[in-house]
Order: C-alpha cells, then structure tokens, then sequence
C-alpha cells in the first residue's frame, strides 16, 4: 500500500518549504533512513528522509516549487504499485478547490490536523502496543484513527477518544470534512461497504457554495497588469519571506533607539597577531575580530549592570525575561538572504572555545545546513558589515532580543593622544536597542564597559 510523502513542518512558524532538489527519481529504490530531497524551511536547508522501505512511485511537486507544510510531495509503495493520477492532488490542495475562495468570499484558513494513521509496506500501522491492546479491545480498526504522536503514530488516547463513533470514511474525505466544518454523522457514505468519500463530502458542501456565490455580487474580472518591457517579476523565497516577516515585525513594533560610538583598536590588532598562532595550533582555525568582539560583548553582558541588554519581552510585553547566560547570534549573510545562526553557551566560552563554536555554525550557515536549534534561542545579536567599508548603519533588533551590536568598518582616522594629533585606526560601533526594556542611559554604560574592554584587550583572557 503507497503511503504518502509530505512536506513536513519543521518549526511552529512554518508555514511552508521550498524543494531544493530530489535526491532520488522516480522508480529508485527507496531504504528507510534514505535521504529523498532537500527542503528549504524558512532560513535554512534540511534533508528529508523516507520513512520506509519501497520505490518511489510518484513525485508530485518538483524542484523549485514553494509547497504549504503537510502537503503530499510523493508517493512510496511497493515495486509495480500504480498511484492514480489524481493522487498528485495533494489532500491540503484538494481540500480547497474553489472551497477557500467563492466568489471573493475568504473562509478562515483551516488548523492543522493531526495526521491520519501511516501505513507501512504490508499493512503495518504505527502505533504503540498499548493503542494496539485497546483497539482490540475495543474493536477499533486502527486504519481509522488518527494518530497525534510523532509521523503519525497512533497513541492509546486516540484510540479512546475515537471509540468506534466515527462512520467509515476516506482520509481525505475526513481532512476536507474538518477543513469544511462537516459532521461526518451527517453524511451517507457511497463508497465500498458505506464508506464516505471525498465526493460525498463535496457533494454536500457544494450548494452551500452556490448559495454563497449566488448571494455574492459578480465581480467584474480585472485585466492581467501588463508589465512594461525590461520588468521581470520573479517569486519571493521562503528565506526572503522569513526575513520580510521577521524585520517588518520588528521594526513596527520595538521603539528603537541607536547609540554609536568609536573605538581604538590599537590594542585590539596587536591583541590577535599574539594568539593568532596558539588558537591556529590548537584549533585549527583563524581568530577574527568578530571572534575578539564578539566574546566582548559576552563578558560585557555577563555584568549584573547590564542584565537589561540581554533580555526579552514575554507575555505580549507584559513580562521582561531576564537571562543568567548568553546566546549570541551573529548574522550571517548569504547570497539570497540573511540567518542569525547562536552560539549557546557562549559566557562559559574560552577564546579559543569560542572560535571554533563561532566558525561551526558560521559553517553550517553558509552551507545552508543550520538545524532549527542552531538558529533559535539568541539572548543578543551582532552583525558586521565592517568588510565592506559601511561607516555606520541602524541594525534592526533580532526579536525577541533586546538590542543588537551593528560592528563598522575600522578606519585610519586622525585622534588627539595626549594633546598630539596621531593616525589610529578606529572602528565604529552602532547599538540598536529597545527602548521598552533599555534606556539611554542603561545602553551609554554597556557601551562604554564595552569600549573599555575592546581597548584593553588583555582582560579578555585574563
């Protein structure tokens, strides 16, 4: 029996992926754990393992395509099992035709549901042993209970909670009758042995429909917009969606202020040709400046004056959530975009610990291989733009956190030492911050311990 491949929701805001590439054709032979195709969710790119054994009999949706979460992507089965070709409609897809949107009348979009139960290759069902024993005592068919547990699993509550009231009905024909807000017991069912199918279910929502539409006034279709000659239109990503979502969200709801300061990194640039040789041979890998300043702003977090700068808003701002380490993000931009991958942990970090923590996800994020994790729970955020000569910029929060460290280019720069005009080089600083939960005053004292700390660089191992 073919069971179905979704598009699987990786993160509570997913709301949809990208299919970067199918690592298997149709007819390949499939091993459970086998890698099928590469998704990408939101910021990141993740590889999709099947689920069981078998041939990939159909792919339903190609490289390139932007599918919603729990949508059916493909299709596995046993070697000369034929899918219909209808099956290609996905059950979320199928769920909506012209059922979504009549006559211009929106419906709400429908909640997730859970998943119906998941056939293996020769009938087998997941389910615990204990949803197994209550089935049979109950006299359930498994096949018709849907599963809340992981991939669909079938857990002994479910089996309880359905207790054989349910009349016998397709899975689609259940999704697309939750998805429509129709009592299966209402329905009669034309299918083998009563058995309600997707057309039954149709077939009743149907004249609610045509009442809708008949009640609704024609709308007169509007011209396709013809685009000038040279415009290309092209789809937004889903990383690009993901950033769209995230900083509009930010800036339109955190009033923020920016405090920018200079620094001498006199000190600083002697400080990493010193141990640019020890952290080579004991890691491996180069110290940066964003390492150095990074780790600052670490340690300067970790003072009890600045407990502020690393926190968040909670509880629709009701509650400010104060942090007793730090989670730094450190943004990372990509050719198509931008991700925040966190180093956790990073107040228990030496130097050297931090370096090599810092290029692991630096890594993965440019390779596009970041886990969820790797992307989530940052306590204060710093990007630099400094490589690229910016001189100063506003750096929008990374929510929740409560400010972010924008880090400029180093410039030499004319200064007074001592009363004597000297050429230093001199790097800026622009720290954007919350002003729900930071004040002015607050954000000047983290910037000048800061300042302080990145001039006198030697306490940084101390």
């Amino acid at each position: 029996m073919a069971f179905e491949i979704i598009m699987p929701k990786l993160g509570v805001d997913m709301q949809e992926g990208e299919i970067i590439e199918w690592k298997k054709q149709e007819g390949d032979v499939v091993n459970e754990g086998d890698i099928l195709l590469e998704i990408m969710s939101d910021k990141t790119n993740m590889e999709l393992e099947a689920e069981d054994s078998g041939v990939l009999l159909k792919i339903t949706r190609q490289a390139g395509e932007i599918v919603p979460v729990t949508e059916v992507i493909g299709y596995i089965g046993a070697e000369g099992e034929v899918v219909a070709d209808n099956a290609a409609i996905a059950p979320a897809a199928e769920a909506a035709p012209q059922v979504e949107k009549v006559a211009d009348v929106e419906t709400p979009a429908a909640k997730p549901q859970p998943q119906v139960a998941i056939v293996h290759e020769g009938g087998k069902i997941r389910a615990t042993p204990k949803a197994r024993k209550v089935a049979r005592e109950m006299g359930i068919d498994l096949a018709q209970v849907l599963g809340t547990g992981a991939k669909g699993r079938i857990h002994a509550d479910d089996v309880e909670n359905f207790k054989g009231a349910q009349p016998k009905a397709t899975p689609l024909a259940r999704k697309i009758a939750a998805d429509l807000g129709i009592d299966l017991a209402t329905v009669s069912g034309t299918g083998f042995g009563g058995k309600i199918t997707k057309e039954d279910i149709l077939a009743i929502s149907a004249p609610a429909q045509v009442k809708v539409a008949a009640a609704a006034p024609a709308v007169e279709a509007k011209p396709e917009k013809v685009l000038p000659e040279g415009v290309e239109v092209i789809p937004m990503s889903a990383m690009r969606k993901a950033i769209s979502k995230g900083m509009t969200h930010s800036y339109l709801t955190a009033p923020t202020f920016t405090l920018n300061y200079d620094v001498d990194m006199t000190n600083l640039i002697a400080l990493r040709k010193q141990v640019l040789d020890p952290i080579m041979n004991k890691t491996g890998m180069k110290v940066t400046f964003t390492d150095l300043i990074g780790l600052a702003v670490v340690r300067t977090l970790m003072k009890e004056e600045h407990r502020y700068l690393n926190a968040s808003l909670i509880n629709d701002a009701q509650n400010i959530e104060l942090h007793k380490f730090v989670n730094l993000g450190i943004a990372v931009g990509l050719d198509d975009g931008l991700v925040v991958p966190v180093i956790h942990g990073a107040d228990k970090m030496s130097l050297s610990d931090f370096v090599v923590a810092s290029k692991d996800v630096i890594k993965k994020a440019q390779a596009g291989k970041l886990k969820a994790a790797e992307m989530s729970g940052s306590t204060f955020s710093i990007t630099n733009l400094g490589m690229f000569g910016t001189k100063s910029f506003n750096p929008i929060i990374n929510q929740p956190n409560s400010a972010i460290l924008g880090v400029s280019a180093t410039i030499q720069t004319p200064v007074v030492v001592d009363g004597e005009v000297v050429v230093r080089p001199i790097m800026g600083l622009c720290l954007t911050i919350d002003h729900r939960i930071v004040d002015g005053m607050n954000g000047a004292k983290f910037m000048v311990d800061l300042k302080h700390l990145l001039e006198n660089p030697m306490e940084l191992l101390i």
